[in-house]
């Protein structure tokens, strides 16, 4: 996979769109007002599905990086690096010497390899450390076939152990570094966890990628937990603990439970409580999201009472709006982990996380609980806090609902709270990034490139529409049309296989054609075909013209020859009407 490739997968086009324009779910698309033009009516559309955009008011589009190349204003290399660095994408893992797409294979497989030999390795010296054995099996209360089923390691105190094992096993420096393992202290090589309680992290397909590791030993000068760093196979923000092993029992109870440490998930899969995972130390993400997402649309949060998890929940319940994703709350009534819980009274657990409190209704009693409500302050703080929230519901009647709560807690009327609601959902978009480089264009190339589009669009979906384009010279259409344009005329109603240019043409079509009868389609093609010609031969005869008053007679029938054949050609596609 390449540095663009990689970008894509990791980065959602609507989530960097959304952050120029205010989209709205339309169907299985986004859509908003463009931010080239100055439309009334939106016609910018943004397909998650394809990962492409179009705007239909200026005919630009593409995919992620062609829209922020428009945006900001930037070449692609400017783009590949804004979005490299959104992305986590670290360009140098790209830019080796042979930078072939099976060079890059390889050398993934190389660190799966040594992560996958790394965890078998910490495995065995758990068996050696009888220090590291008491603590998961008395203290932590793991059975063996947990340790054995989580694969639990222990990585020595040495510092270079694991090191000079992977190196016997002829795995080399840059390796090792860039899989994690190690890290690098002046000239030196030396392990990345030692005199740790190892815990491999794996990928959706269950390949080890990583590890969380904690101290075996108090140590107030380290921190208890630490992961593997950013690498090519590992990214935080992406890494979902226990889900390769949760998934079956979340497809079977149609919900999963997302807790905060990974021994929790440990703890509940022991206990016969499986559709349990973590969010591996760090802030719930979308992509977190979006990968529970693929097995229900039922996300239950359990996190810590302290400030940190309570703002940690706050910030999940957009993210879930945003993905149309059923977020529910689950308290723990004595304020104790899921571990402790777990390991006191399981059927308790199993009971709590079946009743989980609506995200809505969650915060609006927590808002509540911190503001006084007979006061005016706290009426209005309550009411911006809840409205918030509410903006983020897709269903009317939803929101409805919670706009006549937030007027009965506040003894407001229905109709001032519908007020206030309205003038706030109207200023939503002054938080949108500023658009730099909003280019007026020369109206006649703004419709000759909607034209082509359009034409293409139909060339490209219906056959007898592509037939009508065979003939005509390739010159008609733009630099960034006429490969598709070639294609169609060599293959009348069929797309170009992997291009971005016809992914945006068929959002196009479904948009505008795709319920239009036949000899409809044929009749538009016609005229936009005819007006097309037209305008290619307006501006070819004008070229031709001047040409004509500055050059010898010899060559002045040539050029009444080519302008004869450019009426003929005009005159031909007239006709199609």
């Amino acid at each position: 996979m390449d540095a663009v490739a990689e970008i894509k997968s990791r980065i959602n086009i609507e989530d960097v769109v959304s952050e120029y324009v205010q989209l709205k779910r339309s169907g299985r698309n986004f859509k908003g007002l463009s931010p080239f033009t100055n439309e009334k009516s939106p016609s910018f559309m943004v397909s998650p599905e394809k990962q492409i955009w179009h705007d239909f008011s200026s005919g630009k589009g593409g995919d992620i990086f062609s829209f922020i190349q428009e945006v900001e204003g930037l070449d692609f290399k400017g783009a590949l690096e804004l979005l490299a660095r959104k992305a986590g994408v670290d360009l140098d893992d790209f830019r080796t010497k042979n930078n072939s797409e099976s060079s890059q294979k390889n050398f993934k497989d190389r660190l799966y390899r040594a992560i996958e030999t790394a965890v078998s390795y910490y495995q065995v010296q758990l068996t050696k450390n009888t220090t590291a054995l008491k603590y998961l099996r008395e203290k932590r209360a793991f059975e063996k076939q947990t340790l054995i089923d989580f694969r639990f390691g222990y990585s020595p105190e040495s510092g270079t152990a694991l090191y000079n094992f992977l190196i016997s096993r002829g795995f080399t420096n840059e390796e090792l570094l860039k899989a994690g393992l190690v890290t690098k202290r002046g000239l030196e090589l030396r392990d990345m966890f030692r005199g740790r309680i190892m815990i491999p992290l794996l990928d959706a397909q269950g390949r080890p990628v990583g590890f969380t590791a904690r101290q075996l030993k108090d140590n107030n000068n380290s921190p208890k937990y630490i992961n593997t760093p950013a690498t090519i196979l590992y990214d935080k923000g992406r890494q979902v603990f226990g889900l390769s092993q949760a998934k079956e029992a979340i497809r079977k109870s149609g919900f999963v439970v997302v807790v905060e440490g990974n021994l929790d998930v440990v703890a509940s899969h022991q206990a016969g409580i499986k559709q349990v995972v973590a969010s591996a130390g760090t802030a719930l993400t979308t992509y977190h999201l979006k990968s529970l997402q693929r097995f229900t649309g039922d996300v239950r949060l359990c996190f810590d009472e302290d400030r940190a998890g309570q703002e940690a929940l706050e910030r999940s319940i957009p993210l879930a709006q945003s993905l149309g994703i059923e977020l529910g709350i689950i308290s723990i009534p004595s304020g104790k982990d899921p571990d402790e819980l777990i390991r006191k009274d399981s059927k308790s657990w199993q009971k709590i996380i079946e009743q989980s409190q609506y995200m809505v209704d969650w915060m609006i009693e927590k808002v509540a609980s911190n503001e006084d409500l007979t006061t005016a302050q706290g009426k209005r703080q309550f009411s911006a806090k809840v409205m918030a929230l509410v903006k983020l519901l897709k269903d009317p009647i939803e929101q409805e609902h919670y706009l006549k709560l937030i007027a009965k807690r506040t003894n407001t009327s229905y109709e001032t709270i519908k007020e206030k609601f309205q003038q706030s959902a109207g200023n939503a978009n002054k938080y949108l990034r500023k658009i730099k480089n909003k280019v007026n264009e020369p109206s006649n190339v703004l419709e000759q490139r909607i034209r082509e589009q359009h034409l293409l669009a139909m060339g490209m979906k219906t056959e007898e529409v592509g037939k009508l384009l065979v003939g005509l010279p390739l010159d008609v259409f733009s630099d960034e049309s006429r490969e598709t344009a070639s294609y169609i005329q060599q293959h009348p109603g069929v797309s170009p296989i992997e291009s971005e240019y016809a992914k945006m043409l068929t959002l196009l079509f479904e948009e505008y054609y795709q319920h239009t009868a036949l000899d409809e389609l044929v009749y538009q093609a016609k005229m936009l075909l005819a007006r097309l010609v037209a305008e290619y031969a307006k501006d070819k005869k004008k070229t031709l013209a001047s040409e004509l008053s500055t050059t010898e007679d010899g060559n002045q029938k040539t050029i009444l020859l080519a302008i004869k054949q450019l009426d003929d050609l005009v005159s031909q596609f007239s006709k199609h009407n």
